[in-house]
Order: structure tokens, then C-alpha cells, then sequence
């Protein structure tokens, strides 16, 4: 779309060039903002290619793209998306077509363009009614080009190093909830069948992915829709693995899934770097405000992803901590959605750790509440075979779901018990039988502050409240 850039935008470049690789990419300290500058776009472009880079992160609200100049600026509902899509795209090269482009922070905190231009407003209303779960005319998911089934087919090519179902599972994981997978070799290909929870997951990771590296200068992905809309998993094993039944038997003669997780150097040339290293299920996570942040708030945060067994904040790095899950695959599952999180007005770093386990202290000495075991926790959310919370994982969001809400507890009630945690509610709707509701805080800080505080509130008696993230908007 072609607008009068001095009405949009003053210096449209952001002192960048038009595409030049003469110049350098990065800007020394860049300061975040929600509008995003990307350059080296093909010249036929379309916002909807545009818009799919930021997709899997939060919710766009306005793009504005320079065809004549190869460039496009990208505008996303908060800050907060903006840090989390950059950091993914620091370490994997975003594509457009196969080809690499490049993204940077930009100069303006807000697009301000022509609402008049229709098409534009097409897709980014599409684009909303997607993300709100509400059903876009078939016109305007026409323009998305919505797939029909949730389940991509993956071959990889040039395998030089093995591929596992683990490897897969972190990877597709990071835009959205992997459900199932299934690994096989066909004409001589390793090949595999991964459904996520929803197809417009499917469809974002097929447009970031395919053609990406998973090591360097090998294990080429080629992506495609897969006529099946559901797998049918037996086993969980080395070969195949159902997410949302961990019960499943392993299937005689064949390994049950190794729980744990591989570490990984990255470079941005490829989606994990350099050959794996090393097996860990711990993290290392850098928090910058330590007198607000306690093992249990690290243990209910975590607590989302996986079933957190100890926590362990350093005595003498009290800006850092160690937090151990119980399999890999929740590991990856919280390392990818909560780095670069922000808590207390700070950046929290999630990453793999040399650490095996988290040791306990011995008996005979204080370390001041910093290490604790949650091990035989009631509050662990999937410990129960078949749970539904399996199904229900989303990456931090502004928009909190609560359940296990009482019969005479009223809107009004809840919203100052969620105002009291330091935030603003904007929005809040509750669920036909009032035994659920959602909650909109103003941002994605907030509503992770909320959540760390609410999630078990005692509400008298035997009832305890129950917070979640949801990927639905009020």
C-alpha cells in the first residue's frame, strides 16, 4: 500500500537504507517500541505476508508497507509483543518468500495511516477476528488464506545430524500448542506429521519455517498441509508422542520418550545452531528485580507450562535462579514462551542450564527461603493424566481466564481483586454458568503479575481461584 509518507511518517526510513546490504542492520542500544521497520522485502509484497511475521507474537493493529522502497513498518498491540518478536528473530532469520529479511525496532511508537485504504482494513480486521476466536467472513479469510487442517507434513532434508521428536516439538512449539507428533522414513526421507492445537498455528509456523535450517547448513525444512485434520497416536516413544495423554504405553520393543531436554548454542543461520551439546531439564533465568521475586512466584509463572520441582534463586547471584520441570519437554514448552518476558519493569531471560538437577540445601544450614521444593505440590496443573489444561497452554497474554469462581462472587469483586495487584482492568466477561470468566488487563506485565498472585487465591472455605493465560480478547 502507497500512502503520502509525509503525513504517515517523518524520515520513513528510520535513517535506514532501501534495502542496501551496504549497511548495517543494527543501531547501537535501539530503544523498543511496538512499531516494527523491516527492509528487503520482496517488491510485490503483500500485508498479509507482512502481517504472518508478527502473528505467532500478539496482535497486529496496523502495518503500513513502502513497496516502492522494499520496506514496511508493522505495528503490534503492545511493547511487550514487539521485545518477544524481536527476540525470536534474533536468534532465526525471518523469511518472506524463502528469502531473508530484516527487521529492526523503530523510531516511531505509532503508525498513523489512511483508514480509508480498504484492503488494508480488511486484513487487519481479518487478522483480529482470527485472533479473537470470532469467525471472519469467509471473504476476509479468504484474504488470510486460512488452511483447513491443523497438521503440517515436514521432511527434512540434507540430514546430517538426527532429527528427534524432541527437537521438532521445540521448535513448532513456539507458535502455538504442539498436540501431536508422528515421525517416520519415507522413500528414504525422514519425514513428519506434527498437529497443533488450532490451524492458524499450523499456517504461521509454515510460513516462518519452511526452508529454515535446523543446524547449521543442514536439516533443511520443507513444510506442507497435510490432507489428515487429526493423528492417531497409539504410543509414546521415540516415534511418536501424544501430547495431551502422557498415560499412553510406549509400544513393545521401542524406548519411551527421553524426558530430557537438549541444550543448544544458537546463531541466527540456523533454528538451534551448532549440534547439540548436552542434556539438561533445568533452566537459568536472569531476573532483574529479586526483592519482588520469591521461588513461589517463580513456581506458579513456570507453573503454567510444566510441573516446576524446585526452584532455586543463587545466594550470591540473587539476580538469577534455577528452575527445574519435570520432562524436557515442559522445559522447552516454558523456555519458549516466557523469554524475554517482562516482570517488575524488567526483562527476565529464560535459558538451558549446565545444572542437572536443583540440589537441595543441606539440613545444617540457612540458605534464607532461597531453595525450595515443590516436588509433592497439590498445585501442580498436569499431573493428572488427560488433563484439559494440556490442551489450554498459551503464551503470556494481556487476557487472564479465571475459573473456580463462586456462585455469590460478583464483576465488581473481581475487579478490584484484580485492581489490587498494582494493575488496570480494561475489559471483563464472564462465561455463561458465572463459574468462569475473562479478565483484560492493560498489559501483558500486568495481567503476568495478577496471575502470580491470584492463581490459588484462597477465596474461604475449600475454594481456591484458578488463573490462567488465554489466547481470547474481550
Amino acid at each position: 500500500m502507497q500512502q503520502d509518507l509525509s503525513r504517515v511518517l517523518s524520515g520513513v526510513s528510520d535513517g535506514a537504507s532501501n534495502g542496501s546490504d551496504s549497511k548495517k542492520l543494527r543501531v547501537d542500544d535501539p530503544t523498543p517500541s511496538r512499531v516494527l521497520h523491516i527492509r528487503k522485502l520482496p517488491s510485490d509484497v503483500t500485508d498479509t505476508e507482512v502481517i504472518a511475521l508478527g502473528l505467532p507474537f500478539g496482535k497486529v493493529t496496523n502495518i503500513l508497507t513502502l513497496k516502492g522502497k522494499n520496506q514496511a513498518f508493522l505495528e503490534m498491540s503492545s511493547e511487550e509483543s514487539a521485545v518477544t518478536m524481536m527476540n525470536y528473530y534474533s536468534t532465526v532469520s525471518p523469511l518472506v518468500r524463502h528469502s531473508p529479511v530484516f527487521i529492526q525496532f523503530s523510531n516511531h511508537k505509532e503508525l498513523k495511516t489512511d483508514s480509508t485504504n480498504q484492503r488494508t482494513q480488511a486484513v487487519l480486521q481479518a487478522v483480529s477476528a482470527v485472533q479473537s476466536s470470532s469467525s471472519p467472513t469467509t471473504e476476509l479469510s479468504e484474504l488470510l488464506s486460512a488452511p483447513c487442517s491443523p497438521v503440517l507434513r515436514i521432511i527434512i532434508e540434507n540430514m546430517f545430524y538426527p532429527v528427534t521428536l524432541d527437537v521438532l516439538q521445540q521448535i513448532f512449539s513456539k507458535f502455538g500448542t504442539v498436540m501431536k507428533i508422528i515421525t517416520f522414513t519415507k522413500n528414504n526421507q525422514f519425514q513428519a506429521l506434527l498437529q497443533f492445537s488450532e490451524p492458524i498455528q499450523a499456517q504461521q509456523a509454515k510460513l516462518t519455517l519452511d526452508g529454515q535450517n535446523i543446524y547449521n547448513s543442514c536439516c533443511t525444512l520443507r513444510i506442507d498441509f497435510s490432507k489428515l485434520v487429526n493423528l492417531n497416536v497409539k504410543y509414546n516413544n521415540d516415534k511418536s508422542r501424544d501430547y495431551t495423554r502422557p498415560e499412553l504405553p510406549a509400544g513393545d520393543g521401542q524406548p519411551s520418550l527421553d524426558p530430557m531436554a537438549a541444550a543448544f548454542t544458537k546463531d541466527s543461520s540456523s533454528l538451534l545452531g551448532k549440534i547439540p551439546v548436552c542434556s539438561v531439564r533445568t533452566f537459568l533465568c536472569g531476573l532483574s528485580v529479586v526483592s519482588m521475586v520469591t521461588p513461589q512466584s517463580l513456581f506458579t509463572l513456570f507453573g503454567v507450562y510444566g510441573d516446576v520441582q524446585r526452584v532455586k534463586i543463587l545466594y550470591n547471584k540473587k539476580d538469577s535462579a534455577l528452575v527445574q520441570l519435570c520432562d524436557g519437554s515442559q522445559a522447552q514448552l516454558a523456555m519458549s514462551h516466557l523469554n524475554g518476558l517482562k516482570m517488575n519493569g524488567k526483562v527476565i531471560r529464560v535459558t538451558m542450564s549446565k545444572h542437572q538437577s536443583v540440589a537441595l540445601p543441606r539440613d545444617s544450614l540457612d540458605d534464607h527461603g532461597l531453595t525450595k521444593d515443590f516436588t509433592n505440590s497439590p498445585l501442580h496443573r498436569f499431573k493428572k493424566p488427560g488433563s484439559k489444561n494440556f490442551q489450554n497452554i498459551f503464551p503470556p497474554s494481556a487476557t487472564l481466564h479465571i475459573s473456580n469462581i463462586p456462585q455469590d462472587m460478583t464483576e465488581e469483586d473481581l475487579r478490584l481483586l484484580f485492581s489490587n495487584t498494582g494493575g488496570t482492568v480494561k475489559a471483563f466477561k464472564f462465561f455463561q454458568d458465572h463459574k468462569m470468566a475473562l479478565i483484560q488487563m492493560s498489559t501483558v506485565e500486568e495481567a503476568t503479575q495478577a496471575l502470580i498472585e491470584l492463581h490459588n487465591y484462597s477465596l474461604g472455605g475449600s475454594q481456591y481461584l484458578r488463573v490462567s493465560f488465554s489466547k481470547s480478547t474481550i
